[in-house]
């Protein structure tokens, strides 16, 4: 990442810092309140009209996908343009101006919901302001690519007026969780809606992996940075607890719990969307959360290494997560290797399970023995980043809502770890209250 350029030295983009900060304040004056409303039923484009895509946040996560944007432009063909970047680090935010030759940079999210000529926003920044700029973006008539958690742990009241703002939206939304864009999901949704296993009655899956990725060697890009003209400490906090500005709370915001949650918001909505989505499941009845810093214990670090969980649902379903930054090995497919463990599938008739050396779906009977009554199902396909954001700007031409990674599971699948965090966090079993639409510790 960039470096800060003294207050009077020419940046990566051949401006002063004077002639940038007048640059964006001249492009926000010319945003007006009208070109909001104009947007705000969020307007059905042709196959062939260009989508104007904005970029909330240009740190590490968004550079891929301004490339799978420009793969999509450049490659597929795709009637696409990135017109404008918005950060609050203004190094992260040239940089990006630079590499895709852009003229608009904001510094507030806020001015670029307000640019007419952006027709869906990726937003890419610590996941406490998810929430706040998804509900932004949806009310400005945006289309919207989140990336994953849908919301901080902590901010089930957002997730749950996020999930009411899209399903009243005209726009599409998409979580960033593009293990969805996988075929096989919905093969194994069917094949269970179909009965093949029974009434459902567990769902098993897990996320291991070797190594402190909870910061996932996030790096520090300036240790002389500080709040100012070029980083906006106030709008990096937003909701967070107000604390004095911390190079490391600003550049490697993973390692904290006002921030981050660790595995389980940090990978775990990767493996268990597909588990609540192959069984139909609403609202957990209950969660437990256990687990804690088990391996790399050291001063910076407050999020978990280690956490599992067990959610039971109304359906009399119970669905388990299991995870560790500290070993590595999936038993199940006799490997190491870190990533989600394929999750199994359990009914009262028998187990579902992917079989990924051969490519198969296997539905194995209770009280088998040998291959009798076996099954197996050939898959095809595979996760694919660009598909998933090809299925976000196919809805926003065609205007629908029917994106792979939608609010609606995103809620479903959010609500049962902040659940599983607030319980461990405090102690308790988590419960929720249905019909006041709310968590009780």
């Amino acid at each position: 990442m960039s470096n800060p350029n003294p207050a009077n030295e020419t940046n990566t983009s051949g401006t002063t810092r004077r002639q940038f900060i007048k640059r964006t304040a001249a492009a926000a004056g010319a945003m007006t309140y009208a070109s909001t409303i104009q947007f705000a039923t969020g307007q059905v484009k042709g196959a062939n009209d260009r989508l104007g895509i904005g970029f909330i946040s240009c740190g590490s996560r968004s550079g891929s996908h301004f490339n799978m944007v420009r793969h999509l432009r450049d490659k597929a063909k795709e009637p696409v343009e990135i017109v404008a970047a918005c950060d609050i680090y203004r190094p992260r935010l040239e940089r990006r101006l630079k590499e895709n030759k852009l003229d608009k940079g904001y510094r507030d999210y806020r001015e670029l919901l307000a640019d007419k000529n952006v027709d869906v926003v990726c937003i890419s920044t610590p996941e406490h302001h998810h929430a706040a700029q998804s509900i932004a973006a949806l009310e400005a008539g945006k289309h919207v690519y989140c990336e994953k958690p849908v919301t901080h742990w902590t901010q089930f009241e957002m997730t749950r007026k996020l999930a009411d703002v899209a399903a009243k939206s005209k726009c599409a939304f998409q979580l960033g969780t593009q293990a969805m864009s996988d075929p096989v999901w919905g093969q194994m949704k069917k094949l269970v809606a179909d009965g093949l296993i029974g009434k459902p009655i567990f769902g098993e899956t897990s996320f291991f992996r070797l190594g402190d990725w909870g910061e996932r060697g996030m790096r520090v890009d300036d240790r002389n940075a500080k709040p100012g003209p070029d980083l906006d400490w106030d709008a990096f906090l937003g909701d967070r607890p107000k604390v004095p500005f911390d190079i490391d709370r600003f550049f490697r915001w993973r390692l904290f719990k006002d921030y981050a949650g660790g595995p389980s918001t940090d990978v775990y909505p990767h493996c268990l969307t597909q588990v609540v989505d192959i069984l139909g499941l609403g609202m957990p009845e209950s969660v437990v959360g256990v687990g804690g810093i088990h391996r790399y214990d050291y001063k910076l670090r407050d999020v978990p290494d280690t956490f599992n969980l067990l959610a039971q649902y109304p359906e009399k379903v119970t669905v388990s997560v299991l995870g560790t930054w500290g070993n590595d090995f999936n038993a199940d497919e006799g490997r190491r290797g870190s990533g989600a463990r394929m999750p199994l599938i359990r009914g009262w008739d028998g187990t579902l399970h992917i079989d990924r050396d051969n490519r198969t779906l296997v539905f194995t009977p209770v009280r088998a023995r040998g291959a009798k009554g076996r099954k197996t199902f050939p898959i095809t396909g595979g996760e694919d980043n660009i598909q998933h954001w090809k299925n976000l700007l196919d809805c926003a031409r065609a205007g629908t809502k029917d994106t792979n990674s939608p609010m609606d599971l995103a809620f479903r699948t959010q609500t049962v770890l902040q659940m599983a965090m607030m319980g461990w966090q405090a102690g308790k079993t988590a419960k929720f209250d249905a019909k006041a639409r709310k968590v009780v510790l």
